[in-house]
Order: C-alpha cells, then structure tokens, then sequence
C-alpha cells in the first residue's frame, strides 16, 4: 500500500501547530491554514458559519486552542 504524504507548511514537518505570525486570537485558524496550504481568510469564513449554523465552533476552537501547540521559536 502506497504511502499518503502528510500535507505540511512552511516548515515542511507535517506537524500542526498553531501560528506565531498568522493570527487573530490564538493562531488556531492561521496554523489550519498553513498545515493545509489554504489561506487562513477562507478557513476563518468557514469557522464563522460553522459558528453560526451549529453553534459549537466557539467551544471547538477553545478546545483547538487548548490542544494545537504554539510553533516554537526559530532561534
């Protein structure tokens, strides 16, 4: 079985952080954004429907917050 490559950001890692420069609140969305190559604008779009339409994207982005680490400093 043939292996899927992870999709990755800049770093290239395939590791989900949270963004330290792409940010509003916490990073969640910007780190979404980079971890996927989709520009964080339409990940925040989305997130506000899903607010809107089913009323637990407050909670789940709390939740990310909590779980998605920052990205570490490059020294």
């Amino acid at each position: 079985m043939a292996e899927i490559p992870l999709a990755s950001g800049p770093g290239g890692n395939g590791r989900l952080y949270r963004s330290r420069t792409n940010r509003i609140l916490f990073g969640v969305c910007g780190g979404l954004g980079e971890y996927l190559n989709v520009d964080p604008t339409l990940i925040r779009l989305l997130w506000i429907i899903f607010c809107l339409l089913y009323g637990v994207g407050i909670l789940a982005y709390l939740i990310a917050a909590i779980v998605i680490p920052k990205r570490p400093a490059i020294v």
